[in-house]
């Protein structure tokens, strides 16, 4: 009897292994791109908060880099499902071609690209990276009115980043005339004062074999971890790196 108990323990502890270590091979390997913006985004904290949202899942393994000349280096990135970009190129350099190439591709080849705030302002000589993000803040023609708490609406209620997520206030700036014509699946919504329409805040598109996910929202901390924002974030970033939410 205690040699078949000591068997079934050990092949308890076997089975228990294996199951833990299969959780941690399907965990999503996201690569956050931070390291620069304008003085009135702390870049650190909105890095930091964002890949508190990910990890904090469970589903997520995540490593940040603080310079987007990473991009130059294609085997690095396949090693990734997911580019998460939080970073606006105020004072670096334009990227060089060869990163402008493996990003586009990494995206065309079936992976995800998560675009969060004022990151879709970077390369602002790039055209491309503008049709990437599908819409883009253009400095001059894109703005906000003051920070405040405002209403934002989901507007597709079946899709899988929002499935479950009612409408919600949140404290955070209301991003506004995001500039271009790429076609979008817009998810959320809010009415801006400042532009006098509804605003696109959360949206999705196709690139290549790839998807595409910009959230306007995270100001700051505060606004990433906003209860519903959070998961947005989550969501977000797991659906542009597989096409799927997990329950």
């Amino acid at each position: 009897m205690q040699r078949i108990v000591s068997v079934t323990m050990i092949l308890l502890g076997m089975f228990t292994a294996a199951s833990t270590l299969a959780a941690d091979e399907v965990k999503i390997k996201a690569l956050l791109i931070t390291g620069d913006d304008v003085p009135s985004h702390n870049w650190k904290e909105i890095a930091a908060a964002t890949r508190e949202a990910l990890e904090s899942t469970g589903r997520f393994e995540v490593r940040v880099s603080e310079a987007p000349s990473i991009l130059e280096s294609k085997p690095t990135l396949d090693d990734y499902g997911v580019i998460v970009f939080t970073l606006y190129n105020r004072n670096l350099p334009p990227i060089s071609a060869e990163a402008q190439k493996n990003l586009l591709d990494f995206v065309k080849g079936g992976k995800g690209f998560y675009v969060q705030h004022l990151a879709s302002a970077s390369f602002k000589d790039w055209e491309e990276f503008g049709k990437l993000c599908g819409r883009h803040w253009v400095m001059g023609k894109s703005g906000h009115g003051p920070r405040s708490v405002f209403r934002s609406k989901v507007a597709d209620r079946e899709h899988p980043i929002t499935r479950g997520i009612d409408d919600f206030d949140v404290d955070d700036e209301l991003y506004a005339k995001l500039q271009g014509d790429e076609e979008i699946h817009v998810l959320v919504t809010a009415d801006s004062d400042w532009s006098g329409h509804t605003e696109p805040l959360v949206f999705t598109r196709p690139y290549g074999k790839g998807r595409v996910v910009q959230n306007a929202f995270g100001h700051d901390a505060k606004a990433i971890l906003n209860p519903a924002v959070r998961q947005l974030v989550a969501r977000g970033v797991e659906w542009a790196a597989t096409g799927k939410v997990a329950p």
